[in-house]
């Protein structure tokens, strides 16, 4: 019994003092975790270029609706509806039986006319001579108005040719320069009318072809600002204008500035700026949605991948940078601007500094971490820099 009493007390001891070696042991075995591995880049100041991004829509280089200019029955459509057609090319015809006709008429006119001015100067030339030797002063003036009546009908018979030969024109329908063609409204045998209100097709010019964009009147003050600082170097009126399709795709031509309106819409705050692109293809067609990137000049200062950094509730811009002994800072930043995939700050920032870019999600500031030198690609992925094997001469 005695025995009993004794052993209990012993292995109780025994036990707690297990507990403490295995509660120390994992003490120390959290203190020697290893410092999470991130992925990191070294900050240069460079001179960066600065794009706006902005929506427009693409608009046709040259639009019209064709119409009638006179009466008549519709006799041939000559395009293939939804091709390109040549300027001058014959779109359709109208029946030009009584135009024709008109022209036969007015010719007919013109030569009876000019018969009449022969005679009527050789008459007048004759009253000249006798003058003052026989035929009164009156004669003479009436044979000169009889001239000069004469040569006015001529005159007027080549207006009315001219205006017959120009309608006989009119019922060739061309195209007044080159484009691509819509559905035809109007079949075969079909009465149009001069001036119509109803187009017999619609043709466009798409190429080249005019993207109109739009940009806050904010931005174009601050765009205005930082040139006059000299804080922005280049001409934004020369700038290059790169476009991503509707499907995401990078469209493989560069365009540049048209015009941009000067004035500020009323209601919404923005005004247009309107960009010109080649478009041989036909892959840009009038209607289409895109977003325009606008290289609108350099500035000096340092790039932050978009996928490194946040924005707080008040849209600032956040970043984590490795410290000098391995730890995690958050720094903020009350200005940046867009520069491609990347934005550009010029504060808060030095040469040397070592930006977080991948691994940072589940770390917080003061963690201890483990710098990979790494950089980012044009598509935003990380790559990390290969490492040297400092046994190899």
């Amino acid at each position: 019994m005695i025995l009993r009493k004794l052993v209990l007390p012993l292995l109780l001891a025994t036990a707690l003092s297990a507990c403490s070696d295995q509660g120390q042991q994992s003490a120390g075995t959290a203190q020697q975790k290893p410092a999470s591995p991130v992925s990191v880049v070294v900050m240069k100041k460079t001179d960066r270029p600065i794009t706006n991004v902005l929506p427009g829509r693409a608009v046709a280089f040259q639009t019209t609706e064709i119409r009638p200019r006179v009466n008549g029955a519709i006799n041939e459509i000559a395009f293939k509806e939804g091709s390109e057609v040549k300027a001058g090319e014959v779109l359709y015809q109208i029946d030009d039986d009584t135009y024709a006709a008109t022209v036969a008429q007015a010719q007919a006119a013109l030569q009876k006319a000019q018969v009449s001015i022969p005679s009527a100067q050789a008459n007048l030339t004759r009253y000249e001579r006798l003058v003052n030797s026989g035929a009164t002063q009156i004669e003479y003036e009436n044979a000169k108005v009889t001239l000069l009546q004469a040569e006015a009908d001529v005159e007027a018979a080549k207006a009315a040719l001219n205006a017959a030969q120009i309608d006989l024109d009119f019922t060739k329908i061309r195209a007044p320069f080159d484009g691509v063609t819509t559905i035809s409204t109007v079949s075969i045998g079909n009465i149009v009318t001069a001036n119509q209100t109803t187009a017999l097709t619609t043709l466009r010019n798409i190429d080249p072809i005019y993207i109109d964009l739009i940009d806050s009147s904010t931005n174009l003050l601050e765009l205005r600002a930082a040139v006059a600082s000299g804080r922005l170097h280049g001409d934004p009126r020369t700038a290059d204008i790169s476009l991503m399709l509707e499907d995401g795709t990078k469209y493989d031509r560069t365009g540049k500035l048209n015009m941009a309106e000067l004035a500020v819409s009323e209601t919404t705050g923005t005004y247009q700026i309107r960009a010109i692109f080649e478009n041989p293809d036909h892959i840009i067609l009038p209607g289409m949605y895109v977003r325009a990137s606008v290289t609108v000049g350099t500035e000096n200062g340092y790039l932050i991948p978009q996928r490194a950094g946040t924005r707080n509730a008040r849209g600032e811009l956040s970043a984590k940078f490795v410290t000098a002994d391995n730890k995690v800072e958050t720094r903020t930043f009350s200005t940046s601007k867009s520069s491609g995939n990347n934005w550009l700050v010029t504060d808060g920032v030095n040469d040397g500094d070592r930006l977080i870019v991948d691994g940072f999600q589940w770390i917080g500031d003061g963690a201890a971490v483990q710098p990979v030198e790494a950089t980012v690609n044009d598509q935003g992925f990380v790559v990390e820099q290969p490492k040297v094997d400092e046994a190899k001469p």
